[in-house]
């Protein structure tokens, strides 16, 4: 069932909004998400808002750069990404959350890895 959330990076500089299923959390074995370790749940576009910090947004992105990978240029937490299968979704950090422990969810395996290069 979809809940609302607020999260935050680690310093508070990047907050945002999102209602998601906290049930329906992933993680991901490609290069990028393995290093990262991070528990995720993909939400649609409309149901993100970015309260604070649009200008202390870092972007990361490789490959085919569609993917949209998104960092605090200050403590450098990776807080949420628009993924490459589905750019008008948006990932996000569990993690950031206020309130939840990502260490206590079940994520379902997304096979990354198999999607991960492109020849360009």
């Amino acid at each position: 069932m979809e809940q609302d959330y607020q999260g935050s990076c680690h310093c508070g500089a990047v907050q945002f909004a999102v209602k998601a299923d906290l049930n329906n959390s992933i993680t991901c074995n490609c290069s990028l998400c393995s290093k990262k370790n991070a528990v995720m749940v993909r939400i649609p576009g409309e149901n993100f808002t970015l309260i604070a910090g649009q200008d202390m947004l870092g972007l990361y992105q490789w490959n085919t750069n569609i993917a949209k990978h998104y960092f605090c240029t200050t403590c450098g937490i990776y807080t949420f990404h628009r993924p490459r299968s589905a750019p008008e979704k948006y990932g996000i950090n569990v993690a950031c959350l206020d309130g939840i422990d990502a260490r206590a969810l079940h994520p379902q395996l997304l096979d990354g890895a198999s999607l991960s290069r492109e020849a360009k």
